[in-house]
């Protein structure tokens, strides 16, 4: 397994100029211009990033796909070998946000795993449990059920991210414990399930910061983080990319 990945999710955050100015601030950054670091930037600007990250280490991350794979009447969509196309080394599937404000199903997020894979895009599946799941002491259960779709997919590379929902944006951090526990769970889950645990990269997301990412980067079974807010500062993801090592 390569070595920890570090992907910054930008979300719906930036414009043309602060999107160039802020990967400029990684690109002069030994330590965020490195392998193992990537920036999940919005789709308008994705072409132009591509462009500006030329001939550096940095990677570029889509935050989705399509879930048609040809080209065709699906006005709006951009297909995973759009992606490919520009220079997209990876893209997120089934972000939290994805699932709860556009009702995102596992049978959509199989055909976007698929077509990234096939496009030669690594996709990053989200995974985690809302806090009601959590107290309800079902987040093991929805987790299990969120993997499932890797059962279906014979090959291919592909990473994991789990961010547990009520810890995406608020300020609360799941506990190392909690992270180990879930990290763990997740890893014996791929080894039952797709029997290659050791060659898939589990990184941790929700509220990651300069303050916790050590911590939480040294966690067994943690392969890396998915930052959000953090990554926007690039003094904040420097530590973090710092952290991961």
């Amino acid at each position: 397994m390569a070595g920890k990945l570090v992907i910054g999710n930008w979300k719906m955050n930036t414009r043309a100029q602060s999107a160039q100015a802020l990967a400029a601030e990684l690109l002069a950054d030994a330590a965020t211009n490195h392998e193992g670091v990537g920036i999940a930037a919005p789709a308008v600007y994705l072409a132009a990033l591509a462009q500006q990250l030329k001939g550096g280490k940095l990677a570029l991350s889509a935050q989705d796909v399509s879930c048609y794979a040809k080209d065709g009447a699906y006005t709006g969509e951009t297909s995973a070998e759009m992606l490919a196309d520009i220079g997209c080394v990876y893209t997120l599937v089934g972000h939290s946000e994805r699932r709860q404000y556009f009702s995102e199903d596992n049978a959509a997020l199989l055909a976007k795993m698929r077509n990234a894979i096939a496009a030669g895009v690594t996709p990053v599946l989200c995974v985690g449990e809302t806090l009601a799941q959590r107290e309800a002491d079902e987040y093991k259960t929805v987790i299990a059920d969120q993997l499932a779709i890797l059962a279906e997919i014979a090959d291919g590379e592909y990473v994991i991210a789990y961010e547990p929902v009520w810890a995406i944006g608020t300020g609360k951090v799941a506990s190392l414990e909690q992270i180990a526990e879930i990290h763990a769970f997740i890893k014996n889950w791929c080894l039952q399930n797709v029997g290659a645990s050791d060659k898939i990269r589990v990184l941790y997301g929700g509220s990651v910061k300069a303050e916790n990412a050590a911590a939480i980067l040294a966690t067994k079974n943690v392969d890396g983080a998915l930052v959000g807010g953090a990554s926007l500062d690039a003094g904040s993801f420097r530590v973090i990319c710092q952290a991961a090592g």
